[in-house]
């Protein structure tokens, strides 16, 4: 019994290692995609892509959390993290300011950052 709680301890401190990692590698993607966007297209563009990539990272945040909730008795996922993309979409046709296919765009750079992070995981 000890040691099965010692072992799911660990899994658990694996997990929260890769959510950190996770956000982490979103930030940086963000970081260096933001700045791109803003040399090559212009600076409302580049707004969008920053307000999409803050959203991105608020939804893993929330998936993660949980995803940290689920144990035996629960059935699946809560759908609290699809009112993150829903917002965004809502908030670019209400604001003139955020363009939806830039915000949107931005919104999915966890996906890369995922993409980054399992091939690092691999070496």
């Amino acid at each position: 019994m000890i040691d099965s709680a010692r072992h799911f301890r660990q899994r658990l401190e694996d997990f929260y290692r890769l959510q950190r990692r996770l956000l982490l590698a979103t930030v940086l993607v963000s970081l260096v995609t933001v700045p791109i966007v803003a040399l090559t297209m212009n600076l409302s563009v580049a707004g969008s892509v920053l307000v999409g990539s803050c959203a991105g990272l608020l939804y893993v945040r929330l998936l993660a959390r949980s995803v940290a909730r689920l144990s035996d008795q629960s059935r699946g996922l809560g759908r609290f993290q699809l009112i993150v993309p829903t917002l965004l979409v809502v908030g670019s046709a209400k604001l003139p300011q955020l363009d939806l296919l830039p915000a949107f765009l931005g919104f999915l750079l966890y996906k890369p950052a995922l993409i980054l992070q399992h091939v690092l995981d691999d070496r």
